[in-house]
C-alpha cells in the first residue's frame, strides 16, 4: 500500500482534513483503478475523503470509511457540465468548508484518426479532461487560499509530453493540463498552494490488463509473454508502474517536505520518457 511505501522512506507528512478526488473513467467506475489507490493512499495517510463518480459511490464510500476509519463523502456530477460540478463544489464547501487538496484524475478519451474523429467526442474530452479541472480548481482556491494551505494535483500521462496515432483528444488534453498546472503554480506561489502534474506510464488498470488478456486470447499466447512484450515496447523497466506508487507519490507532495514543489511535471514512467 502506499502508506507503507511512505514508512519506508520514513514520511512524516501532516495529516489534512478534505482531499477531493474526482475519477470519470469511461467504461470503469470511479472506484477502481488509479483513482481508488490514491483514495486509498489518502485515507491510509489519515485524511478524510470526497469520492465523486457519475452517480454518488455511496457503497465504495461506506467500504473505504469502514476499512480506514475516515470520513468518505460520496460525491456526484457530470463533470462534462459547468452547473454540475458547480452544485457539486457549493455543496461540499458548505459541509466542509474548503478543499485542502484537490486530486484531478479524470479522463475520457476516444480511439480514432484525426479525420474520422467524432466532433461530440472531442467536446466531450475538452470539457471532461481540460474543463473540469479548471473549474473544479477555480471553485477550491478561495478557500485554500483564506487558509493559507492547499495542494493541487493534477494526472497527466506519458503522453503529456509524447505523441501516438489515434488519441488526438488524449494527447492533447493531457498536454495542456501541463499548461495548467504551470499557470496555477505560478499564480498560487506566494499563497501556501502548490500545484503539480504527475505523468504516469502504464498502469495495470483494468482497461489495459483487459487489453493484454484479449491480445493474449486473440493470438494465442500466454498472458505473461504478452504482457513483457507490450511493456517492453514502452519502458525500459519492462514492468507495470504501480498504482501504489503513484498514490505514494500523491501522499509525499502533501507532506511539508514538499512545500516548494510546485510546478512541476514528475515522470513515474519507468524511463520511458527519457528512452
Amino acid at each position: 500500500m502506499a502508506q507503507d511505501l511512505l514508512k519506508q522512506a520514513n514520511y512524516k507528512g501532516d495529516p489534512i482534513p478534505y482531499r477531493l478526488l474526482n475519477n470519470y473513467y469511461t467504461n470503469q467506475v470511479a472506484t477502481a483503478g488509479l483513482g481508488l489507490a490514491i483514495a486509498e493512499g489518502l485515507a491510509g495517510a489519515g485524511c478524510n475523503i470526497v469520492l465523486h463518480d457519475l452517480v454518488a459511490p455511496k457503497q465504495p464510500a461506506d467500504d473505504l470509511s469502514a476499512r480506514f476509519g475516515v470520513e468518505v463523502i460520496p460525491a456526484a456530477a457530470d463533470l462534462s457540465g459547468r452547473d454540475d460540478i458547480e452544485s457539486m463544489m457549493v455543496g461540499l464547501l458548505g459541509r466542509c468548508g474548503a478543499i485542502n487538496i484537490l486530486v484531478n484524475n479524470a479522463v475520457v478519451r476516444h480511439f480514432s484518426t484525426i479525420e474520422q474523429f467524432p466532433p461530440d467526442r472531442w467536446d466531450q474530452a475538452l470539457a471532461v479532461n481540460l474543463s473540469a479541472p479548471f473549474h473544479l480548481i477555480r471553485l477550491a482556491l478561495p478557500a485554500m487560499k483564506q487558509r493559507g494551505w492547499g495542494r493541487i494535483i493534477n494526472i497527466g500521462s506519458i503522453y503529456s509530453s509524447r505523441a501516438v496515432e489515434d488519441r488526438i483528444d488524449y494527447v492533447t488534453t493531457k498536454a495542456a493540463i501541463l499548461g495548467m498546472t504551470r499557470a496555477v503554480a505560478i499564480e498560487t506561489a506566494r499563497s501556501g498552494i502548490t500545484c503539480n502534474a504527475l505523468c504516469p506510464g502504464t498502469l495495470p488498470t483494468p482497461a489495459i490488463l483487459n487489453k493484454i488478456a484479449t491480445m493474449a486470447a486473440n493470438s494465442g499466447r500466454p498472458v505473461d509473454d504478452v504482457t513483457r512484450e507490450y511493456l517492453g515496447e514502452r519502458q525500459p523497466t519492462q514492468r507495470f508502474v504501480e498504482m501504489d506508487a503513484v498514490a505514494a507519490m500523491v501522499i509525499f507532495l502533501c507532506g511539508t517536505a514538499a512545500n516548494d514543489i510546485t510546478g512541476a511535471s514528475l515522470p513515474i514512467d519507468g524511463g520511458w520518457s527519457i528512452a
